[in-house]
């Protein structure tokens, strides 16, 4: 069973842009802005994401933490009433994925911070201006677009694992890189199968062309504003002329692995 062509066009058009956000950290990891002070700053940022990341439809916008777990408290009573058990387990598991990936950067922070920078407080992470903007559209058009934004927002997240797979190529490099790549490593086998599943998910969405239509502009609109979250995050190492030429396509696509699709299907049905 192959995709459908409005979801195989979706990801023809993603691909590009998935490879600009991987071309961001790629570039990153050798170029002359990075120190330890630029290491640090990323670990923050990404754990800020983990932590407190919202615009993926969240339980009333509150956060990837505090949304699924408010909405358990307020789903206990009606368990098995008006509530699913298994929706509260999927819950739970997303707390319980969120929180370990928060826990993995934070503990890498830990790890190679100098002795006069203070251990990581989740409390005191802030967002950035580009990652505020990334947020802010993906909520205004959950809320404007309903599924189908919300649907955008799903199929965005993550930018097809690319700084999870970047950052695992690290691997043998020696002293913190090891450390970044290994958690990286646990992050992309936990999350890259439940990614393929998402995507292809959208097979058994009822969507009309119109609707694949409009999903794939906002889908589009999120993955530029995720490459200059991502650039923000990691200090800037590519230009806004490089970026500009992503957009415009100057790049290799990003490959998608069909393969793994297709065993996702199959496993499905």
């Amino acid at each position: 069973m192959g995709l459908n062509n409005n979801l195989q066009h979706l990801i023809k058009v993603s691909a590009p842009l998935w490879a600009g956000e991987a071309e961001v950290v790629r570039t990153y990891w050798d170029s002359p802005v990075r120190n330890l002070e630029t290491d640090l700053l990323w670990l923050r940022r990404q754990c800020f994401k983990e932590f407190n990341g919202k615009g993926l439809g969240e339980h009333k916008d509150l956060g990837i933490f505090l949304g699924p777990l408010t909405e358990i408290i307020e789903s206990f009573p009606k368990i098995d009433r008006e509530v699913s058990r298994h929706h509260v387990a999927d819950l739970i598991e997303t707390i319980h994925d969120e929180f370990t990936h928060y826990c993995l950067f934070a503990d890498i922070y830990d790890a190679i911070r100098d002795e006069n920078t203070p251990p990581l407080d989740p409390h005191k992470l802030e967002i950035w201006e580009e990652d505020k903007l990334l947020t802010d559209m993906r909520i205004e058009q959950n809320h404007a677009h309903g599924e189908i934004g919300l649907r955008a927002s799903h199929f965005t997240e993550g930018g097809y694992c690319t700084l999870f797979r970047e950052g695992m190529r690290l691997q043998g490099r020696g002293g913190n890189d090891d450390l970044i790549a290994e958690a990286c490593r646990i992050i992309y086998e936990d999350e890259f199968g439940h990614m393929l599943g998402g995507i292809v998910g959208l097979e058994e969405e009822p969507m009309s062309d119109s609707e694949y239509e409009l999903m794939t502009d906002l889908v589009v609109k999120q993955l530029r504003a995720r490459i200059r979250m991502r650039n923000a995050e990691f200090s800037q190492p590519l230009s806004n002329e490089r970026i500009e030429a992503i957009y415009n396509g100057d790049i290799e696509p990003e490959p998608f692995d069909f393969a793994k699709a297709e065993e996702v299907m199959a496993s499905a049905h």
